[in-house]
């Protein structure tokens, strides 16, 4: 894997989107000062491609991507693997309940050929744009697809490719058991432990389900062979069962149907006979239409007297009409005494004006006397003022002369001192003061009674304008109520309203007059109601018992007289009665001869059964092939012989089918035992050889083998030769070959050699990872965060020379990060990384 491109947005200390252009640099640094975010660079791209950072010591820690005050972090790095060219994406986002997840996760393969200026519109745009053929889409598709791009998951990664701060050196001064437990880890050996314990468990399962197989085998103990002839047997004879119910049924069937008939046919005749017994004509049935005679004329009698009432109430409605209309005469009334009233009140607020006025004048005179009063005080105060500040500089002058000299300068006018003047009297300021105290009291109290009365006149002006408003508006009223009134007299409105009144008391007892007749009406229609009910009643009690009859062939009706045809109906059934009495003699006869001849063909059929050892049915007979048989339903527990015998031939069959694929059952349960206890064999063997410590162990040991060898060599290149690795019951030492091949201590080297034999160690791990990595596994970089700011001059030259060593091999692309100027300084390659308050910034440099 050969990083190409890195953009970066949000990203911890990247605020603002920074773009690292890794095109061209075989050999490159990342420098600035400590903190700056060069590491972050480093975390960008294993966060990328795996969605961690080695440093977080949390897979799951996605938040550690996002600054405090971040909302939207965004990586994407494009890199070479194997010849072909990817963009890995990866956006995290808060959401607004402050969790952070990551929110899209994508692996494209870019086409052959791509402009990856292409991506500077991306990244301006803001969201991801598509750039080649999509391999994954969300994080859990991302695992997959980069270990297929890269070769290599995300532990071996941080291994091989990117070596993390601290890390460096780790593996070389590892002690034995942690190193080998790193390779565990590494390469992982953990696997064959893993296919131990799932040896073991399907052991386990193995026996388990041979206990399951032998429990089922016990429940399966009854199919025998003695069992499977003893159910055909019974097969056998249900079959001759069946046919010989079949040949017995349709003789019981002709049986039961000749004395289901002559049964039906007596139940029919002694039918007849009670609907003809039934035919008797009632009393009242001569009453009815006389009845009827009278309400009609009780009907005819109440119509007319409502007709006169309806007619003598509506004339005097109309007259009431005419007399005119009683609610506005009314209110013309009301108004009348309502002009009076308002009359009266507006004489009262016409005085009430004119005290509120006189009042108020009052108050105004008072007002400008005080005010007057109030002036006059002002001015006694201004004048006690300036008394007061004549006799304050008197004072003054006082106080000056006890230091005045005849000679000497003025100490306020500065001039010569000629003459001494007179001193003032000093009680003058006293009494100036007392008079201006005393003016002050009585010009506050003049200003108190001016405010007072002041207050007082706007009050009075306040009531009189709304006295005047009330009395304005009510001879506003007045006016309007004589021009509604003008041309009305309060006499002919009374005259009028007792007119209308008699009128309505007549037009109220007419009305009563009205009610009470259509009360007779409605109670005479009710009577001629029921009337007509109770003729039409009896006709319809006539005509259900002559339909009773009807199919017996009754004599045609006269609907004009229900007497005449009561007698008429009676008759005749009285004659129909007498002559079918006669007949029921010889059905009766009949009747008992077809049952006793369906009594013996049902005794036949149950000595069947009872000799098949089977219940006798109780259903109804049904001869075979009228319906279906319905073995081993619901409706079997009354049965006909018929269906009863293909019931019992289908149990038999069921029987012997369920027997035998119970024997089939239990063979198959056999084999699969031999099965099961075949497969637990093979997994208790497997388990007990890996159970054996001596298989990692020697796993192990071929792997240290192979890593020395390789780091030996490797190291062999990058000292010219000078110094080889080797190991000692998993102990490292180094040969230095200019020193007569002595054997050192890997604890004993000086800080350049550690790191060449760490690097070296760490070329040959990546190297044999690819080897047994089971992807293709591209190792195109290598990408080192070690401190070097502790190195002193002498060893610091020999990690840049090593360096140097190992981009000219020109195997991979040599990138690391570093504060020290001394190494920037041999990097052809510089990415300069600075930070200020709000954001990390790269720069590159060509050295």
């Amino acid at each position: 894997m050969r990083p190409l491109r890195l953009d970066i947005e949000g990203f911890t200390v990247f605020r603002e989107l920074t773009t690292v252009d890794f095109t061209d640099a075989d050999f490159f640094a990342l420098v600035g000062p400590t903190g700056s975010g060069k590491s972050t660079i480093l975390d960008a791209i294993c966060f990328a491609l795996y969605g961690t950072v080695p440093r977080w010591n949390d897979r799951r820690a996605v938040a550690n991507a996002l600054p405090p005050s971040g909302a939207q972090a965004r990586v994407r790095l494009v890199f070479e693997s194997a010849g072909s060219r990817y963009a890995a994406t990866r956006v995290v986002r808060r959401d607004s309940k402050g969790r952070v997840t990551t929110s899209h996760a994508g692996l494209e393969l870019l086409p052959k050929g791509f402009d990856l200026s292409i991506l500077d519109k991306d990244s301006a745009a803001g969201d991801p744009l598509d750039l080649g053929e999509p391999l994954a889409g969300t994080p859990a598709e991302m695992e997959q697809a980069v270990l297929s791009a890269i070769g290599l998951p995300y532990e071996q990664f941080t291994s091989c490719l990117v070596l993390p701060q601290g890390a460096f050196a780790e593996f070389l001064h590892a002690k034995p058991a942690q190193r080998q437990q790193i390779l565990v880890n590494l390469l992982g050996l953990s696997v064959y432990e893993e296919i131990r314990n799932r040896a073991t468990t399907l052991a386990t399962e193995a026996d388990a389900q041979l206990a399951a197989v032998d429990r089922q085998l016990g429940e399966l103990a009854d199919a025998t062979d003695e069992a499977l002839a003893l159910a055909a047997e019974r097969v056998d004879a249900m079959r001759s069962l069946a046919v010989e119910v079949s040949a017995a049924v349709p003789l019981l069937v002709v049986a039961q149907r000749d004395a289901q008939a002559t049964r039906a046919a007596l139940a029919d005749l002694d039918g007849e006979l009670d609907r003809l017994a039934e035919v008797r004509a009632p009393a009242e049935a001569g009453d009815l239409a006389a009845a009827g005679a009278a309400a009609d004329a009780e009907l005819a009698r109440t119509t007319d007297e409502v007709t006169a009432a309806e007619e003598h109430e509506e004339r005097l409605r109309a007259e009431l009409a005419e007399a005119g209309d009683v609610p506005t005469m009314h209110r013309l009334l009301d108004q009348f005494v309502e002009r009076d009233r308002i009359a009266v009140q507006g004489g009262d607020f016409t005085g009430a004006v004119g005290q509120a006025e006189a009042e108020y004048e009052k108050a105004v005179r008072a007002l400008d006397a005080a005010s007057e009063a109030s002036a006059m005080a002002a001015e006694e105060v201004a004048a006690a003022e300036h008394a007061v500040e004549q006799a304050r500089t008197a004072d003054r002058a006082a106080s000056l002369r006890p230091h005045l000299r005849v000679g000497h300068a003025c100490p306020v006018c500065t001039q010569q001192v000629s003459e001494l003047p007179a001193m003032p009297e000093a009680p003058a300021l006293t009494a100036a003061s007392a008079r201006l105290t005393e003016t002050r009291r009585r010009a506050e109290a003049a200003g108190a009674v001016a405010v007072s009365r002041d207050r007082a006149v706007r009050d009075l002006d306040k009531a009189a304008s709304r006295v005047r408003a009330e009395r304005d508006a009510l001879n506003r009223q007045l006016v309007t109520l004589d021009a509604k009134l003008a041309g009305v007299e309060p006499a002919a409105l009374r005259a009028g309203l007792d007119a209308a009144g008699r009128l309505q008391r007549d037009l109220d007892t007419a009305g009563r007059r009205v009610r009470t007749t259509r009360d007779e009406h409605r109670r005479a229609s009710s009577q001629v109601s029921r009337a007509r009910q109770r003729l039409a009643a009896a006709w319809r009690a006539f005509d259900e018992v002559r339909d009773a009859v009807a199919p017996l062939g009754p004599p045609p009706t006269d609907r004009e007289d229900l007497a005449a045809a009561w007698r008429l109906l009676s008759e005749w059934a009285r004659l129909e009665w007498n002559a079918r009495r006669d007949r029921r003699t010889e059905l009766a006869t009949a009747q008992e001869a077809a049952q006793a001849a369906a009594v013996a063909a049902t005794a036949k059929i149950a000595k069947l059964f009872t000799d098949a050892n089977l219940p006798v049915p109780t259903g109804p007979v049904q001869p075979a092939g009228d319906g279906p048989a319905g073995a081993g339903s619901a409706r079997a527990e009354r049965v006909g012989p018929a269906e009863a015998a293909a019931i019992a031939v289908e149990r038999a069959e069921s029987a012997h089918a369920r027997l035998v694929e119970r024997r089939e059952q239990a063979d198959r349960l056999a084999q699969r035992r031999a099965d099961h206890e075949r497969d637990g064999q093979l997994a208790r063997a497997l388990a007990t050889h890996l159970r054996a410590n001596n298989f990692e162990r020697w796993l192990l040991e071929e792997a240290l083998d192979r890593l020395v060898e390789g780091g030996s060599r490797i190291l062999r290149e990058l000292s010219g030769g000078q110094y080889e690795l080797v190991h000692d019951k998993g102990e490292f030492f180094v040969i230095d070959q200019h020193d007569a091949a002595l054997r050192r201590g890997v604890r004993t080297l000086s800080g350049g050699e550690t790191f060449q034999a760490s690097l070296a160690l760490a070329l040959a791990l990546s190297e044999q990872l690819t080897g047994m990595s089971t992807g293709a596994a591209s190792l195109e970089s290598i990408l080192l965060d070690e401190g070097f700011g502790t190195l002193d001059v002498s060893t610091l030259d020999t990690v840049a020379a090593t360096l140097e060593n190992l981009a000219a091999r020109g195997e991979r692309m040599v990138g690391v990060v570093t504060h020290v100027g001394a190494l920037a300084e041999r990097v052809p390659v510089r990415f300069e990384v600075r930070k200020d308050a709000r954001t990390a910034r790269v720069e590159r440099v060509q050295g």
